[in-house]
């Protein structure tokens, strides 16, 4: 009986000494690779630093872009601020050249109504020289502020200066030509300040219908030509 107790107890001991050796070869284990057990958190973290370096460089472009929008929009807003200031120191007074154009057409029809072959009285050539000096002076005024006249007789009829008023037969010349002048028109630097009130020729309707009967004629013999070509 002995015996067999002291065999079990040694059977006892060697399975609690491989217990012992089979734990601390675990631990040995454990310590040799610690971080055995973060091998699968690895790649995730690096793909979310990815994904924060992507998400950054996209605001980074995103911010640049709104700021070339930005810089462009403050560049037209400046080209435009300039163009409005120098067309409101050109045009600025458009109105006031407009109201003053009216005394100096007085002016021309009352220097147009004198006589100039007729012999006047001293007073009268006085008042004369008066309104032609200011009539000068007029004009000295208009031209400093890029006020100009339109010149339109014998000019061909443009519907950008000149606003037709009545037709004048006229055979001489072909149709479309301003012979007579109602009413000066003017220009302020480039644009249209008073269209010009004109007449403008045209052909009375025999020449029209020579004219066409011309053509007519013209046309066949050309006609005829091609025929025995």
């Amino acid at each position: 009986m002995e015996k067999d107790k002291d065999k079990i107890e040694e059977e006892i001991k060697e399975t609690n000494e491989s217990e012992i050796i089979d734990d601390i070869n675990e631990d040995n284990t454990d310590e040799i690779n610690p971080d055995n057990n973060d091998t699968d958190e690895e790649p995730a973290d690096e793909e979310i630093q990815d994904t924060e370096e992507d998400i950054l460089k996209e605001e980074i472009k995103k911010l640049k872009e709104e700021k070339i929008r930005v810089l462009a929009e403050m560049e037209n807003l400046r080209k435009r601020f300039d163009r409005e200031k120098i067309d409101s120191i050109k045009y600025g007074s458009v109105n006031f050249a407009r109201d003053i154009l009216s005394p100096g057409d007085n002016l021309e029809r009352a220097l147009s109504a004198i006589n100039q072959e007729e012999e006047h009285p001293q007073s009268i050539k006085n008042l004369i020289e008066g309104l032609l000096m200011v009539k000068k002076e007029l004009s000295t005024a208009l031209e400093k502020n890029g006020i100009t006249k339109i010149e339109s007789l014998d000019k061909k009829f443009d519907p950008n200066l000149h606003q037709a008023m009545m037709e004048i037969e006229n055979n001489d010349l072909e149709e479309g030509i301003v012979v007579q002048e109602i009413q000066t028109g003017y220009m302020m630097h480039d644009r249209l300040l008073r269209p010009a009130m004109v007449g403008v020729s045209k052909k009375s309707q025999k020449a029209t219908e020579v004219e066409s009967n011309k053509e007519v004629e013209s046309d066949s013999e050309d006609s005829e030509k091609d025929l025995k070509n």
